[in-house]
């Protein structure tokens, strides 16, 4: 048996709930239902700020946002545009970080018992205090920005990839040493592969970070973004606006969520059929 052999033994071991996400029918309601309380939700919003008379500062109608997004639609496309962008930038570099990290702890006992333990603490820090450190150490402009997105993201990578590295049977791994492969071999025919499906579970929760990371960012020092529009809105009680940018924050989010969902199907069938 070669290692390309154990390499399908490795993806028939790896948890096979997460396959069968594809082949499981119900699209139809999966998409129907979420769209129809969605609708509920916001029908409901409108009648109840109309009859409640709500002031448009403290709670604007759905009409009003709505209203927004067409009248200032160039304006916030081009501040999603800067905002996606360093987003995309920040969760890229997160995944070799986490990635790497993960495969350097599985790799050794002693470095993970000496790491994790230390990225467990910085993780328990609130985020948003160490934010205006990361404007102090490098500056006004994308290296912070971009350096604090990636320090609250590539977390959820670490520890599921880790534990992906980690669930590897151990009869499996005693066969890979009785062939002869090396442990390079065997994190990237075996290890890799079993990984995969907790790797993608990491990376969703990742990009919703990694966008929060850049938005912070955003509110303390930037003159462009969504971010810096939602403060600018709010500053001058443009409720609707900021609103406005909320969503279109939720749609360029669940884009991003899409693209990990559309990678994962491909890795997920690309190793499946091999």
């Amino acid at each position: 048996m070669d290692v390309g052999s154990l390499a399908s033994a490795a993806a028939d071991a790896a948890p096979a709930q997460p396959r069968q996400r594809w082949r499981g029918g119900g699209h139809l309601a999966t998409v129907a239902l979420p769209i129809a309380l969605s609708l509920f939700v916001l029908v409901a919003w409108e009648f109840v700020v109309r009859v409640a008379n709500v002031p448009a500062a403290i709670l604007p109608p759905p009409s009003a946002i709505f209203e927004q997004l067409a009248t200032h639609y160039p304006l916030l496309l081009k501040h999603a545009v800067p905002t996606t962008l360093e987003t995309l930038l920040a969760f890229g570099l997160s995944i070799p970080l986490g990635v790497f990290i993960a495969a350097v702890m599985t790799w050794s006992p002693v470095i993970n018992k000496a790491v994790y333990p230390n990225v467990i603490f910085f993780q328990l820090i609130p985020k948003i205090a160490l934010a205006p450190l990361f404007i102090v150490w490098l500056g006004i402009g994308l290296p912070s920005r971009t350096t604090f997105s990636i320090f609250i993201s590539f977390f959820p990578i670490l520890v599921a990839t880790a534990a992906g590295l980690q669930s590897v049977p151990r009869d499996l791994l005693r066969l890979c040493r009785s062939v002869g492969a090396t442990d390079w071999q065997v994190l990237v025919y075996v290890r890799f592969p079993t990984a995969l499906p907790f790797l993608f579970s990491g990376m969703k929760v990742a990009v919703t970070l990694s966008i929060i990371g850049i938005v912070v960012g955003e509110f303390i020092a930037s003159q462009q973004g969504l971010g810096y529009l939602i403060l600018f809105a709010s500053s001058r009680l443009q409720t609707d606006l900021s609103l406005a940018c909320i969503a279109v924050l939720c749609a360029v989010g669940l884009g991003l969520y899409g693209l990990v969902v559309l990678t994962e199907r491909v890795a997920m069938r690309w190793y499946g059929d091999r």
